[in-house]
């Protein structure tokens, strides 16, 4: 598992190509060199309300840890900016979410499994379970169809 908080997923092939590199040296298939990433997510009906939902709870709780490692606080652009094509927060509604997903999917060199990280943001107990909804309703049938459709790739 890769875990993704910030900047661009595309800077952690490399270390996901040494772990196969490795894996392979050591006599592991391709198949059992599996990847997953772990990222924060959080899905809305549109993306400009996701964003705004989880923003608040997102700067406290990044604003808080920076505190702790030297950073500065979280602004509203960082988020914005972090929530765009190529940056790590998968945050936005069905459709924009699931093509992140697949962006980063195709950057990373094709993934296993991705875990949601929805608790770094103090939300409202239905938003996270519309959110969940979304995922599994919207999101993972869009992705799933896309991947099915392509042909393999190591």
């Amino acid at each position: 598992m890769v875990a993704i908080i910030g900047g661009e997923p595309m800077r952690f092939r490399p270390l996901i190509d040494l772990y196969r590199k490795a894996g392979r040296r050591a006599g592991h298939s391709a198949e059992r060199l599996i990847v997953g990433l772990h990222a924060i997510g959080f899905l809305g009906d549109t993306t400009q309300e996701a964003a705004d939902d989880f923003y608040p709870g997102y700067a406290h709780t990044f604003t808080e840890i920076g505190k702790e490692r030297g950073w500065p606080p979280a602004t509203r652009a960082q988020f914005d900016a972090l929530r765009g094509p190529t940056g790590a927060l998968l945050i936005g509604d069905s459709e924009a979410v699931a093509q992140k997903i697949l962006y980063v999917n195709d950057v990373l060199g094709g993934l296993s499994r991705i875990t949601f990280q929805m608790g770094v943001s103090a939300l409202l107990h239905e938003k996270m379970l519309r959110s969940i909804e979304l995922l599994g309703t919207r999101v993972a049938p869009i992705v799933h169809k896309e991947l099915t459709a392509m042909p393999s790739r190591s």
